[in-house]
């Protein structure tokens, strides 16, 4: 995933651009100029392709720390951020010194995590943010907050997630009217019961937020933002399993209207990206709410493979983050080492 580059020496060419907060115009701003540089160092993703002049940072955190500049102190919205991988990109981010506000329904972990932040001199802040995601109007409002309190958002990442294990053949109609219509009232993991609407949450919340930060973007003449998607494996195959069949097909749709955004984003003429990451099994508290009536299973689910961690999406969203403007990452599809399907 890490670019490598041919060991010599060569002298920097000076980059237009400011370091630093405030909004960026366009997809040259943010760079600065790069220092010569020893041989055996390597490149940061940001500056390949940039100019003949290669920086080369001598650590992968180096990396990531160079070419994430361009985003400290400004704004990325995380959806679902209570937990798992919501919480562990928000920490990230906090830790390149983003500005990030963290929302869900309930905000009890999310200020335990902000607060965890701040102790620990991290240099962006978490902001916590309570929103139920299955009601337009909540998410309306904390746009309107946003543009009101911190001018609008830079980075959208669409988290928020869930399934229920209603299959296609035996599910009952009042559970695939759940699915579509009850409110996301247990969307936080923990609640004790499996009660929501994957096609709400996993589709329409994704899609009135990325509307919703586009127009911030759009409004403010911002035009190197990125919408990332945290999307699924079960996006790209069906697996044989039929309590995940319906999952799967909300997970297409997130596919499908990723690589839609990514065509309307060039109709518009700018410089916005929208980029998917589809990770296979992670572990979370995701399979004990699938699997919320057989804790048993719900446990062997993570225990037959070693699994991927939140902070391996975490990273994931940061390589993206980090490749320079010109770049798209449309899709990454990752999947633990061990995981057959």
């Amino acid at each position: 995933m890490w670019p490598t580059v041919e060991e010599r020496r060569v002298e920097s060419r000076p980059q237009a651009g400011q370091v630093g907060g405030g909004p960026r115009r366009g997809p040259e701003a943010g760079r600065a100029a790069a220092p010569a540089v020893a041989v055996g160092e390597r490149s940061s993703p940001c500056d390949l392709g940039q100019s003949s002049a290669v920086q080369l940072p001598s650590s992968r955190s180096e990396v990531a720390r160079g070419s994430m500049e361009r985003w400290r102190d400004r704004l990325a919205l995380v959806t679902g951020a209570s937990g798992g991988i919501g919480a562990a990109v928000a920490r990230a981010l906090v830790q390149q010194g983003v500005k990030v506000v963290g929302c869900a329904r309930t905000v009890g972990n999310i200020e335990e995590l902000a607060a965890e932040c701040k102790s620990a001199g991290y240099p962006g802040t978490l902001i916590p943010y309570r929103c139920d995601l299955s009601n337009e109007e909540d998410i309306l409002s904390m746009f309107s907050a946003i543009r009101s309190q911190h001018s609008g958002v830079d980075i959208c990442i669409n988290n928020a997630g869930l399934a229920r294990p209603d299959t296609l053949l035996s599910g009952s109609t009042s559970g695939w009217k759940d699915m579509f219509n009850v409110r996301a009232a247990d969307l936080e993991w923990g609640a004790g019961r499996t009660v929501g609407s994957p096609e709400l949450v996993n589709v329409l919340a994704l899609s009135i937020c990325t509307r919703e930060a586009y127009q911030s973007m759009k409004e403010r003449n911002v035009d190197d933002g990125h919408i990332i998607n945290i999307n699924s494996m079960s996006g790209h195959r069906v697996v044989p399993q039929s309590v995940a069949h319906f999952y799967s097909a909300t997970k297409y749709a997130v596919t499908a209207l990723t690589e839609g955004l990514r065509q309307e984003l060039r109709e518009a003429q700018t410089h916005i990206r929208a980029t998917c990451i589809s990770p296979g099994l992670v572990e979370t508290q995701f399979a004990f709410k699938l699997h919320d009536k057989d804790p048993e299973k719900a446990a062997a689910t993570y225990e037959h493979i070693k699994c991927l961690k939140p902070e391996d999406v975490a990273q994931a969203v940061i390589y993206v983050l980090s490749t320079p403007p010109h770049v798209q990452i449309g899709d990454i599809q990752m999947r633990p080492t061990e995981q057959m399907t």
